[in-house]
């Protein structure tokens, strides 16, 4: 169907059944209560709510991934280990710019 004659027809259809001019009694006092009843959003609860529904998956993760690492540790004698690497890793460009026992 045309998207203009379909316009056409509803605008018709409207013009034939006009409004009435009768307003219930007290219409506006009923929406006005209406509208004050509603319940005003409070955004800090939703994000609580929901930073509390995230703290209990993301705590059993942390247990996970921290027992995983504990036992990979102690299962693998043969690993190096990493805090000596990344400190002699470190370390190595400081030892460089000094001067070895340069006598003057």
């Amino acid at each position: 169907m045309n998207l203009a004659q379909l316009e056409r027809e509803l605008i018709a259809a409207a013009r034939a059944n006009p409004p009435s001019e009768r307003v219930p009694y007290a219409f506006e006092k009923r929406i006005m209560a209406r509208l004050a009843a509603q319940p005003v959003v409070d955004d800090w609860a939703l994000w609580a709510r929901a930073l509390w529904r995230a703290a209990a998956p993301c705590v059993a993760i942390m247990l996970l991934l921290g027992a995983w690492s504990f036992f990979a540790a102690r299962c693998s004698a043969s690993a190096n280990d990493v805090s000596q690497a990344l400190e002699t890793t470190l370390l190595a460009a400081v030892d460089q710019d000094q001067p070895a026992d340069s006598a003057e």
